[in-house]
């Protein structure tokens, strides 16, 4: 069972990206997904998240309005449109199987690397 995330790049601040995390086995298939980040010399946090259903989503504070969580059941895909993009938004983002409400995360994928240029 993997977690695969892509889309990290370099953008200028106010810009657009797009991260997808792709899960391979069904055992994933059942959990809430989140995307979490972490700058430099700074602790992992979640970002934002989505039920198993997609019917319910949390975002952080700090993205709220800025950032959509989205899933593609067929396949088996969690997207992270991020708009706005703010310098501080700058980290390595990554996406995780994750029980709702506490969040506590099941499996893991790679990270992405996000740059946000002033």
């Amino acid at each position: 069972v993997q977690l695969q995330a892509s889309g990290g790049g370099l953008v200028q601040a106010g810009g657009s990206l797009r991260l997808s995390c792709a899960a391979s086995g069904r055992r994933l298939s059942s959990y809430a997904r989140g995307w979490f980040r972490q700058a430099p010399e700074k602790e992992r946090e979640l970002v934002a998240a989505i039920s198993w259903s997609g019917g319910s989503t949390y975002y952080a504070d700090s993205v709220k309005g800025r950032f959509t969580i989205s899933r593609e059941y067929a396949e088996n895909t969690v997207n992270l449109q991020m708009n706005s993009l703010k310098p501080e938004d700058t980290a390595v983002y990554y996406c995780a199987a994750v029980m709702w409400g506490s969040w506590s995360p099941r499996a893991w994928g790679q990270g992405t690397l996000v740059t946000v240029s002033s």
